[in-house]
Formats: C-alpha cells, structure tokens, sequence
C-alpha cells in the first residue's frame, strides 16, 4: 500500500486500532461507556412509545401527531439552541438535558404504571423530549470536538457516535419487543429512566476545561442571522443540509408507520415490530463500522447521494413486501443507506465549519435532520389514515432517490467550490501529480 506523507506523518493506525482510535481520549471513554448504556434505553422508550399510542387508539394518523409533538420543537428551538451552544458551556448544557431527559421518562412510567396514561399525555411529555433535544443535540455534537482533542480524529469520533447509536438501536428493540409483550410498555419507560444515570455519572466524571468565549455577551438575533448566512451561503453545506432535509422528511418518518407494517402489513405483534426496527439498526451499524475503519475520509462526498439513493430504493421495495424475512433484509439495506448518509454528512460539516460557528451549524444540521422530520411524520401519519401505509412510504422512497440524484449532479460543482478552503486551511496540498492529502479529514464533498 502507498504510504501517504503529509502533516501527520507517514506511520498509519491499522486494524482494531484504527476502528477505535477515539477511545484513547479519556473524556470521549467515558462518554462512549455512558451513552452506550444509555441509548439502549433511549430506544426501549422510542419503540414502546409509538406501540402504546397504536394500542390505545388503533390511529395511523395519531401515530403521527405523536411523532410531530416530539420534534416539531426542535425545529422551532433549534437555531436558537445553536446560537445559546456556541456561547454557553456545552458540557453543562449536556448535563442539564440528560437530568431533564431522565425526568421525562420516569413521568411516563409513573403515569403508565398508575393506569392514568392517556395519549394526551404522551403527546405533551413527547414535546417536553422535543425541547430538550432542541438544545441537546447540538449541544452533543459540538461537545465531540472538545472530547477528542485532535481534530484528525473527528471523523473517527463521529462514525463511532453513530456505531455506538446504532448498536443501542439494535438491541434495543429486540429487548423493548420482549418487554412489550411480557411486562407492558411502563418497564421500558422505567429502564430508560434508569440508563440516564450512566450517562450523567460519565459527565461528572470527566475533566473538562471551560472555553474562554462562554462568558461573551449574547446577541441572539444577531448571531442567528450570521449562522443562517455562513450555513447557506456555502454550497456545500447548503447542499447536504437540504439533502438531509429532505431525506428527514419523506424517509424517516417510516419509523412511524412501522406498527402499522408489523400488524397489519405482515400480521406480527411487538415482536416484529422490534425486529423489524432491530434490522435496521443492524444495517445502520454496518454503516458506521465501515465508516469508522476508513483511514481516511476521501471520497466520503461520493457516499452521500450513493447512500441516500439505497436508502429510497430500499424503502419503495419494503412498502411492496409482504414477506416478513423479505422485509427484514430490506430494512437492513434502509438502516444501512441511512446511517451512511447521515454520519458522512455530519463528518463533513463538522471537518469545513469554523469552531466558532459550530454550534449554529450543527443546529441547522438537527433541524434538516430532525426538525423537519415531524412534519414528515404528520404527513405520513395523515396520508396513511386516507391511502394506505405501503403507498406513502413508496412515495417517500421515490422523492429520496429523486433527491439523491439531484444532488449527484452538483458533485463536480461542490467540489470547485470547496477546495480553495481545503488549501487555505492546509488539509490538502496541491502537487504536480494531483492533489495529495495533508491530513485523514480531508473532506471535498465531491471527491
């Protein structure tokens, strides 16, 4: 193998060594350890919460209001959370999101084991989520910068994020689906209560040093109008913020729907609902393995639209299953498509953004990819309740691709338009043969 010289030398991780190589930062260890935890009860909750609505009202269409109510304030909160992230300190702000979070969850229980839970209820605790995720989210992925320490394992550290995400994802409904069926939705809600206490133990473990711009005075308005201009008035990141979007809100919300699929589609109760959502956790972590055993990340842009488009096509053909293997395969090709698509774009906008813009940039980030994401899921829940659940999805997956395709198109232009910043900042240097590789984040979204 070529051996590449550049800034970080020529002697290159290999193996395990590179998969995990953000490990070997103390703080980003226990963040992992905690949230790995954590986020298996975070998807106890994300899959018992839609089965309750389901079984309580038999409504597609109410599957998607609670969908709505539970992101809608992440769309509407979410600049100004990313202009609060850049000034004030985001490792109080992540401590303070996981004590709301784990507070949320312990009401649900209460309410379920006290036989007064009404969908009224989720719909409001569900909005109450919405808002602390409006500040937690890019609060969090601001906060990844601080934890590695060395930028040129940023890439690294956000591929194994979603590793982490993922694996939670796939145990997590396997485990929901069993207790679903044996003990009732109210454990789930009480376990992830639970698992918020790992998480905020591996914060208040950490050593973290304050940044010496949070004590700046707040121009709101101000700020969010220079975060709005630096965050479209940049092709690339315009571009695959619209991608995200996009694929937010006629893709995901598939994840809605899915009871409907597990019960009426393919005739299954919460077992297969849990397998069903398990299988894509499992393309998902594909996904961000993969992405994580890159030793570097050129030609990550191609992975985009590439990405995107398995991801549409896979769900127009799961929309036509009706053989449950069938459709477990195809969510695994869905689950796979859509983690590519998410973290490679994420990896990208955290390597071109400005630190001191991050935080905005990663709000407008969570806006394309979960703001958008509850009008998707009203969309979905209404056209489900007057079609049916199979056509919308299919609708969904052929404007994906639609979406995919476009934006193959603008490659060669994103590219022209961001290498003058790579050079600028010394990631890549031009040569005589081409251009050769400064450092493992070179991200030129059309390469």
């Amino acid at each position: 193998m070529k051996k590449v010289s550049g800034k970080y030398g020529t002697n290159k991780p290999s193996g395990l060594n590179i998969i995990f190589r953000s490990l070997r930062y103390r703080n980003y260890r226990l963040f992992f350890a905690g949230q790995s935890l954590s986020l298996i009860g975070t998807w106890l909750q994300r899959i018992a919460m839609p089965w309750l609505v389901y079984s309580l009202t038999d409504s597609a269409f109410l599957l998607g209001v609670v969908g709505f109510a539970g992101q809608i304030p992440t769309f509407l909160l979410a600049p100004f959370a990313g202009v609060l992230t850049d000034r004030w300190n985001r490792y109080h702000i992540l401590i303070a999101t996981q004590v709301l979070a784990m507070i949320q969850a312990l009401i649900l229980a209460a309410l379920f084991f006290s036989k007064t839970i009404d969908v009224w209820h989720i719909i409001f605790l569900s909005v109450m989520l919405g808002c602390i995720n409006a500040f937690d989210i890019p609060a969090r992925q601001s906060f990844v910068v601080e934890m590695v320490e060395k930028k040129e394992d940023l890439g690294n550290a956000i591929a194994l994020n979603s590793s982490m995400v993922n694996g939670a994802r796939l145990l997590g409904p396997s485990i929901a689906g069993v207790l679903i069926a044996s003990v009732g939705e109210g454990f789930c809600f009480l376990l992830n209560g639970v698992s918020y206490l790992f998480v905020i133990l591996s914060l208040l473990l950490m050593k973290v040093k304050s940044p010496e711009w949070e004590t700046k005075k707040i121009e709101v308005f101000k700020e969010l109008k220079e975060g709005f201009n630096y965050t479209f008035g940049f092709a690339p990141i315009k571009a695959i913020i619209l991608l995200l979007g996009l694929i937010s809100l006629m893709g995901m919300p598939y994840a809605v729907l899915m009871p409907v699929f597990a019960r009426e589609i393919l005739h299954g109760g919460p077992h297969t609902f849990g397998m069903l959502m398990g299988a894509s956790g499992i393309g998902a972590l594909i996904g961000a393995f993969y992405l994580a055993s890159r030793k570097s990340v050129l030609g990550l842009g191609k992975v985009i639209p590439l990405s995107a488009g398995v991801f549409g096509i896979g769900l127009v053909i799961f929309s036509l299953s009706r053989v449950f293997i069938l459709s477990l395969i195809l969510m695994i090709i869905t689950g796979l498509g859509m983690m590519l698509q998410m973290a490679s774009s994420n990896t990208i906008l955290q390597t071109i953004v400005d630190d001191d813009k991050r935080g905005r940039v990663m709000s407008f980030y969570t806006m394309a990819f979960m703001g958008t994401a509850p009008f998707g899921s009203l969309l979905a829940g209404s056209l489900a309740s007057i079609w049916n659940a199979p056509y919308t999805l299919m609708i969904g997956g052929i404007l994906c691709v639609l979406g995919a395709l476009l934006f193959a198109t603008k490659l060669a232009e994103l590219r022209k338009t961001a290498h003058p910043i790579y050079v600028r900042l010394g990631i890549i240097t031009e040569v005589a043969t081409g251009i050769q590789t400064a450092t493992e984040l070179t991200v030129p979204p059309a390469e």
